[in-house]
């Protein structure tokens, strides 16, 4: 696979509730520099790896919605909206938030990512940014 189609597939699967993905996908050597509206955040996988499981418990579901993805050499760029249902309501599933995220292959594993997000908004004009799957 193309590190395009190494990012694609992880952001698509269940990432968030099986580790056996994380070892799949994720470089032992990983590193997340990650800048939210809640602040900085520097990640090794063992770090990423245990927030994923706590979001686990939390969500009934996790999809991503990929509007963009971007390849030069080994370097990939991504554009996606995390999509939740939570265990207290599992029937709606709602916008959590949005990313752009660079990351780095080595290996055919993601070893180092950077990224940007905030809290979604469902506003018309936003969703609809994010209504074409651009890749």
């Amino acid at each position: 696979m193309s590190p395009k189609q190494i990012v694609r597939a992880f952001f698509e699967s269940e990432f968030y509730k099986d580790e056996a993905v994380l070892e799949k996908y994720i470089h032992d050597d990983f590193q997340l520099f990650w800048n939210s509206s809640a602040g900085y955040s520097h990640m090794d996988k063992t770090s990423f790896s245990q927030m994923l499981m706590e979001m686990s418990s939390s969500f009934e579901s996790l999809r991503s919605s990929i509007t963009h993805v971007l390849q030069e050499d080994n370097t990939v760029t991504i554009r996606y909206t995390f999509h939740i249902k939570t265990i207290e309501n599992p029937e709606e599933e709602v916008p959590m938030a949005h990313f752009i995220s660079i990351f780095e292959l080595e290996d055919n594993k993601i070893i180092k990512g950077f990224q940007i997000s905030q809290p979604a908004e469902e506003s018309i004009e936003n969703l609809r940014s994010f209504l074409p799957n651009n890749s």
